[in-house]
């Protein structure tokens, strides 16, 4: 196929985790022998963020990990549709796109477009923002992917599409995978951004709190953490390490023993069943993890098994001491997250469901899936 995507970003993951998703399915998508092309608004938030406070040296050492990912830029008023659709065979448009860029793309398609056209949503805005995701023109896509089962309902509730299939996230194991290590430099890492005060209670009692108390050696990683933050991870003795690459996480994970997921409060409190990226990646990368309350209502994961659930801040002190001084709890735990990830949650699983979607929509089957010389044509 001929796959045409348009969202924010594909280089930058500042603030930006759809990039991860993203960047581990165009691969995926390209090894089957898919033409992939993405395209991303000139001098989007995300990139500039990152130019600006890290160089564009960041882009090169982005291509390392990712050789074969490329963009292309674009701005509203010269955007030419006709030529960049011309021989698409399936559209994607991000939610996290501009509302004039998601209408002129469903009025093309509208127009004698060639191709099926499906609106991609991985955020909590559905329920958290509804007014501004209702003023979404999606009249003329054929569907919608969404990264739950609750914002799948929601779109099929409000009539803002008539189709619409659950589509979560998933670790990319090309890049997330164990790094074997003899020494460990600390105790615990967390890596995720500060956010807009969604989990900031939740951060102190599930993260910072129990890792001052037990006298942990533990660093955070992330961007966007106002003052109090950080006067709070230095009085805890934690060390910040500010925005790092998402490819560089799974080295970082293999320096120590263990990490949390502490997800925001619109997923725990409106949208059960969406874990969000990171505890994908975390276990992929065989590291214990233990997180605070969420409900797996869609039966991702075996708590328990995958990782610990803490029900409050004592509860994730006893759950890290478990797994800190039994090197055989935490393997087990590790070694079963992993498998859990390996056999239902990377970003092959993902793509084998997309291509189920572009059957259902009609596209053609010898356009979806190759042939096994039409694979080795493409291999070399």
């Amino acid at each position: 196929m001929n796959i045409t995507l348009f969202y924010h970003s594909i280089l930058s993951d500042w603030n930006h985790g759809n990039a991860h998703f993203l960047r581990g399915i165009v691969r995926e998508l390209e090894e089957r022998g898919h033409q992939v092309s993405v395209y991303e608004p000139k001098d989007g938030w995300s990139l500039q963020n990152l130019v600006e406070g890290y160089g564009k040296e960041k882009l090169d050492e982005l291509s390392a990990y990712y050789p074969n990912v490329n963009t292309n830029f674009y701005t509203l008023d010269t955007l030419d549709l006709d030529t960049v659709l011309q021989d698409a065979d399936l559209v994607l448009v991000h939610e996290w796109n501009e509302h004039e860029l998601v209408k002129r793309v469903g009025e093309h398609r509208a127009k004698g477009g060639d191709y099926k056209l499906i609106f991609h949503d991985t955020h909590h805005r559905a329920v958290t923002a509804r007014d501004s995701m209702a003023q979404y023109d999606l009249t003329h896509y054929d569907g919608v992917l969404a990264f739950g089962q609750k914002i799948r309902d929601l779109y099929l509730q409000e009539g803002w599409t008539e189709k619409a299939w659950t589509w979560h996230e998933a670790a990319d194991t090309s890049v997330f995978y164990p790094h074997d290590r003899e020494e460990h430099e600390g105790d615990l890492i967390w890596i995720g951004n500060w956010g807009d005060e969604e989990r900031t209670a939740e951060l102190h009692e599930f993260l910072i709190n129990p890792v001052k108390e037990l006298g942990l050696k533990a660093k955070i990683y992330g961007v966007r953490y106002p003052d109090h933050a950080r006067k709070a991870l230095a009085d805890a003795g934690i060390e910040y390490g500010g925005w790092l690459p998402n490819y560089k996480a799974p080295e970082e994970f293999a320096k120590y023993k263990v990490t949390v997921h502490v997800p925001r409060r619109p997923y725990v409190e409106a949208l059960p069943g969406i874990p969000t990226i990171r505890p994908f990646e975390a276990l992929a990368c065989g590291i214990p993890l233990i997180s605070s309350p969420w409900d797996d209502a869609e039966n991702l994961f075996t708590p328990g098994k995958d990782f610990l659930v803490a029900q409050n801040g004592e509860e994730m002190k006893e759950h890290l001491q478990i797994v800190l001084q039994s090197p055989e709890k935490a393997k087990s735990l590790a070694a079963h997250g992993l498998q859990t990830i390996r056999n239902r949650h990377t970003c092959a699983h993902r793509v084998d469901e997309l291509e189920k979607v572009c059957e259902e929509l009609g596209i053609a089957t010898q356009k979806i899936y190759l042939t096994q010389k039409e694979q080795v044509l493409h291999e070399q």
